[in-house]
């Protein structure tokens, strides 16, 4: 399967998007499991889109940089290893290791060279605003979001155009002579989202939660088990029974989920019912009081 050029205009657009949607706008469209669904979309396999995005996505949990200005680029990398694992039939877990990650790397580099091309805008603003040029001042913070958007949208506009026979070369290389490099980059690929995970508990107050970490996994295990077993138990119904048109779908952790967000109300409901400020310490201090001591107000 080829892919198509109205598919790569889409692709590169959304590319372009996608870096001011992380930098001003904010929707969650920049997030990598959207990148792997809008690319799914267009390749035709959101399925094969949505394992690479939300691997991508788990795995920068923990490689993002904290504190750092320049990050992995998942959304580029998640772009082309759906765009060019749905159409050479390519793994997804392998597309993840061998496409999706070093891609992500590498565009490290042009993030750089973006935020260099738009300090020439940032000098044009500062002599406009010695000028009271405010029109020019509007023109220049706009035009800043060139260097940006091209950074993305040019490489990924030439991977998909011209990088196809060098990515089947590989995947030819990988599911031949090299099988077993092959074989493992598909598992690299799928331990890659639980490395991230565990990078990010490196940073997060697990010992204050743990908890809340214990209750989570169980939870998992639980709901798991059963939305499995109900899946097993539809199977085996709808084969014997050829009018059984019940569909049994696995969402533990859709459920994992509601149950979070429950939670995670709960928690913020009871944190406003907390007082705070002057009136709260002097509660504080009436409670803390003796039972039955008359204070010197009361004489």
């Amino acid at each position: 399967m080829n892919i198509l050029w109205w598919q790569i205009l889409l692709l590169t657009l959304y590319a372009g998007y996608q870096i001011l949607d992380e930098l001003q706008i904010y929707s969650s469209l920049s997030a990598p499991v959207f990148a792997g669904l809008f690319a799914g979309l267009v390749m035709g396999d959101i399925k094969a889109g949505l394992i690479i995005g939300g691997s991508m996505q788990l795995t920068v949990l923990g490689v993002g940089t904290f504190g750092g200005a320049s990050k992995i680029d998942a959304n580029s990398g998640t772009i082309l290893a759906t765009a060019f694992s749905i159409s050479l039939g390519m793994n997804p877990e392998q597309a993840i290791a061998a496409i999706a990650v070093p891609v992500a790397s590498l565009m490290i580099q042009l993030d750089i060279l973006a935020r260099f091309a738009n300090t020439y805008f940032a000098h044009r603003i500062d002599k406009m605003v010695e000028d009271m040029n405010y029109k020019g001042i509007e023109r220049n913070f706009l035009m800043g979001a060139l260097p940006w958007s091209l950074s993305r949208m040019i490489p990924v506009f030439l991977a998909l155009a011209f990088g196809g026979g060098l990515v089947e070369k590989v995947v030819s290389v990988l599911n031949g002579d090299l099988k077993w490099l092959g074989d493992g980059l598909s598992v690299a690929g799928a331990v890659l989202p639980a490395v991230g995970f565990a990078i990010l508990l490196r940073y997060l107050p697990v010992k204050k939660h743990f908890p809340y970490l214990i209750l989570g996994f169980t939870v998992t295990a639980l709901l798991g088990t059963i939305f499995t077993n109900m899946q097993l138990l539809g199977t085996s119904v709808a084969s014997v029974v050829k009018d059984f048109s019940g569909v049994f779908n696995a969402l533990p952790m859709l459920a994992v989920a509601l149950i979070g967000f429950a939670l995670a109300a709960i928690s913020y409901k009871n944190g406003q019912m907390i007082p705070s400020g002057p009136v709260a310490k002097k509660e504080n201090a009436a409670n803390n009081s003796d039972e039955g001591e008359i204070e010197d107000d009361e004489i």
